[in-house]
């Protein structure tokens, strides 16, 4: 019964889609913004570099391992679907309660705030600081609005089937690409300076934090390396996060057991590429002092008014505001489908689990933008990036760790494709991973711990539902 549900999906998306659903997922507002952070940690060109690589290292590892899974799995749900079948219900559950409750809502709202903000330097009255209403000590301001109307109209445009959705996420992350590749080739041609070039690089790899109680940089050592890396990887993680967001969907791929792997193969591949060419544009263009305190950390504001002169500020907004409207688009598509899911298995909420006339999840689509549009006026979005790393890491080294369980319970499944590089490259995978989840533990225990408190919580939520293995 459950496969003939899932064949109700039409199968509308090939590898252009497919690929283009990961690219403009995971290239949100983060590459724009979070290398001011990172420097501010680790202080330095080299170590700024090596970041960006590490997680452009990490992030495809991950995607072609899940390579093997999808193809194993080619129906709707993917990393729920993945965990159920490699550990049991309970761990499953525990990925969707923090995916709904955290991971998929928080960060649409996130990217549908960076989206008004940035809304606001072509229309400032949109600004957070443009108060429409108070009740005690709740705000309501502008951006909080237009955040929620851009959530509440990409909503309906996907509830009306994937053809729009996925035109509209195709020709904008198109776009995206062609507008990044173009900052950073006008960013090499016409701004890059050889002194900064060779100012930035003096000290490369000279590891030092900047300390805000003393505003001064001090040099980092010893065990205080591994938290300085840590909270560095914060910002680089989550920008290079969402990739899996093609696995959700599988039941709407054509070919999937090929198309899923390779989609996330190339789309993960690319944003790496895209990233670590932007940060060695930076480093061409602005002089490391101004890369760690940007303004409001908008290092690509700054380097664009480098390249571009006084239009540079209007040109990022713009790319920005297609960036984060492309990806919430796609955020939004495939999260829904892990609702849908799991409501097939008695998860979740029963009308997630029915298909409209367009054969799409409208039910889980619109829970969905309620509560990212709740998420929205919390106003602690911050916070919730801070919450969804931590989780989204775990659940990673779960499903990594799961090809290994699989290839143990289930050695004769059908296998189309391989994981690559198993067992060295997953385990690599497992180990780095583990390490930046200590790290992070253990330096931001008071919003990690946050985040594996809400996974947690899932646990009674799970038996309360009279759930049975």
């Amino acid at each position: 019964m459950e496969e003939n549900n899932q064949e109700e999906f039409k199968k509308e998306l090939g590898l252009l889609d497919g690929t283009m659903l990961v690219v403009g997922s995971m290239i949100g507002s983060g590459i724009f913004i979070v290398s001011a952070d990172i420097v501010r940690q680790v202080g330095s060109a080299g170590w700024l570099t090596i970041i960006w690589v590490l997680t452009g290292l990490i992030t495809v590892i991950a995607a072609v391992s899940y390579g093997e899974l999808s193809a194993m799995f080619p129906k709707a749900g993917g990393q729920y679907v993945y965990l159920k079948e490699s550990y049991n219900k309970l761990i499953a559950f525990l990925y969707g309660w923090s995916f709904f409750a955290v991971i998929q809502t928080g960060t649409i709202a996130a990217v549908g705030v960076a989206f008004s903000k940035f809304a606001a330097y072509l229309f400032p009255p949109l600004s957070d600081e443009n108060i429409l209403y108070t009740i005690g000590s709740f705000n309501l301001n502008a951006a909080q609005i237009i955040s929620i109307i851009t959530i509440i109209f990409l909503t309906y445009l996907n509830s009306r089937g994937v053809k729009d959705s996925k035109m509209l996420q195709t020709v904008l992350t198109i776009i995206k690409i062609l507008s990044l590749a173009g900052l950073i080739i006008f960013g090499f041609l016409l701004a890059a300076k050889s002194e900064i070039w060779n100012a930035n690089w003096t000290n490369a790899f000279e590891l030092q934090s900047y300390n805000k109680d003393s505003s001064s940089w001090l040099p980092i050592s010893g065990s205080a390396i591994i938290a300085a890396i840590s909270a560095a990887m914060v910002g680089s993680v989550f920008s290079s996060d969402a990739w899996n967001g093609v696995t959700f969907i599988a039941g709407e791929i054509k070919n999937p057991k090929r198309n899923v792997g390779l989609s996330l193969f190339l789309g993960t591949f690319i944003v790496s590429v895209i990233y670590i060419l932007a940060n060695m544009m930076y480093l061409a263009v602005v002089p490391l002092q101004d890369i760690a305190f940007a303004k409001s950390d908008r290092v690509a504001v700054v380097a664009s008014q480098n390249i571009f002169g006084d239009s540079g500020t209007i040109i990022i907004a713009v790319m920005i505001m297609i960036s984060t409207f492309a990806c919430n688009n796609g955020l939004i598509m495939a999260g829904a489908r892990v609702y849908y899911t799991m409501a097939k298995d008695g998860l979740f909420f029963k009308k997630a689990a029915t298909l409209n006339y367009a054969s799409v999840p409208s039910w889980a689509l619109w829970a969905q933008c309620f509560w990212a549009s709740a998420l929205c006026l919390t106003g602690k979005y911050g916070d919730l990036l801070d919450f969804v790393v931590i989780i989204v890491l775990i659940f990673y080294i779960l499903t990594i760790y799961g090809i290994f369980i699989l290839r143990k319970k289930r050695p004769d499944a059908e296998r189309p494709y391989k994981a690559f590089g198993y067992p060295f490259l997953p385990a690599l995978y497992i180990i780095i991973a583990t390490a930046l989840s200590i790290g992070l533990i253990i330096t931001k225990f008071s919003t990690c711990g946050w985040g594996v408190l809400i996974m947690l919580t899932g646990i009674p939520i799970y038996y309360l539902m009279g759930s049975k293995e």
